[in-house]
This record gives C-alpha cells, sequence and structure tokens, in this order.
C-alpha cells in the first residue's frame, strides 16, 4: 500500500474546512452571507487544488474570492463581468494542463456569468451547475473532501431553491 503523503493529508483537510463554509454559505436565504462565507470557502478551494497539483483550479478558484468581492459592490456590472471572463479564461490559458482542466474552466465561467448578472432562484441554479462542474474538477484532482463538497453543495442548493420558492408561494398566497 501506498504511503499517504502530508500534502494529500493536508488538501483533504482544506477540503472539509471549504465544506463546511459552502454548506452554511449555500444553507442561507440571504445573498449578502451567502457572498461572504463563499470568499472564505474559495480561499480554501484554492489552498487545495494547489496542494493536489491542479494549477487551473487553484486559479480560477483564487480568481471567485476576487469576483464575490467584485460582485458583492458591483452587481449586474457587465464591464467587470466581461473582465472576470477575460482573467478565467487567462488563468486557464496560462495554466493549462489538457482536458482534466475543462471542469474547472467551465465552473469558473459559469459561476462568473451566475454571480454577475442573476440573483436568488436563478443564481443559485447557476451556482448549482457551476457545483457539478466543480465535482468533475474534484474527481479529476484526486480530493475526496473537494468532491463530497461540492456534491453537497450542489444539493444544498436544489434544497435552498425549493425553500425560496416556497417561501415565495406562501408570500403569494398570504398576500
Amino acid at each position: 500500500m501506498e504511503e499517504i503523503s502530508s500534502t494529500w493529508l493536508l488538501g483533504q483537510g482544506v477540503s472539509l474546512v471549504a465544506l463546511a463554509l459552502c454548506l452554511v454559505a449555500f444553507a442561507s436565504k440571504r445573498d449578502d452571507k451567502l457572498f461572504v462565507l463563499l470568499l472564505f470557502a474559495n480561499v480554501a478551494f484554492a489552498a487545495q487544488f494547489a496542494l493536489f497539483g491542479s494549477w487551473v483550479a487553484a486559479g480560477i478558484s483564487a480568481l471567485i474570492v476576487l469576483r464575490i468581492a467584485l460582485v458583492r459592490r458591483f452587481p449586474r456590472n457587465v464591464r467587470l463581468m466581461l473582465g472576470m471572463l477575460a482573467a478565467t479564461s487567462a488563468v486557464a490559458l496560462l495554466t493549462w494542463s489538457g482536458p482534466r482542466d475543462i471542469p474547472a474552466l467551465m465552473a469558473g465561467l459559469l459561476g462568473t456569468w451566475g454571480m454577475f448578472m442573476l440573483s436568488g432562484i436563478a443564481m443559485r441554479a447557476a451556482l448549482a451547475a457551476a457545483a457539478l462542474c466543480w465535482v468533475a474538477s474534484n474527481l479529476l484532482a484526486g480530493s475526496i473532501g473537494g468532491t463530497i463538497a461540492e456534491s453537497l453543495i450542489f444539493v444544498t442548493n436544489v434544497v435552498t431553491i425549493i425553500r425560496l420558492r416556497r417561501d415565495a408561494h406562501l408570500r403569494y398566497i398570504h398576500g
């Protein structure tokens, strides 16, 4: 049996921290709380991917920290969104190692569009789709914790979408 390296263990530990932060974030019905917690979670994801040598995913995760900070201050800003899409593409181009980097790139692009241009249920739907791309990226990187984290993020997003729809329906009924 191969020895488990300290880098591998550290990567798994960091991914579990990201998992906890993301679950709390996506369970929130408040977009502002979601964004703040995602800042910290993506720092952890960037570190995790770097520990696993998945540089496109690490770079895009680091950019997501900037994206979240920008989108909180400048929602629906098309120029900033286009700039972040270009930066995401540039990071991928500079660190590209092959087809295994496609899911991280797709997640970064989809998440950028969703966070800048959408809110509420629509934003969470776009982020759920991005989470599925991150699941693939984590599987390809060999991250057990990251794969579980993104799978649970996907499920948590879906549950939160259902809760938001139910709340909207109840507000409509009660007037």
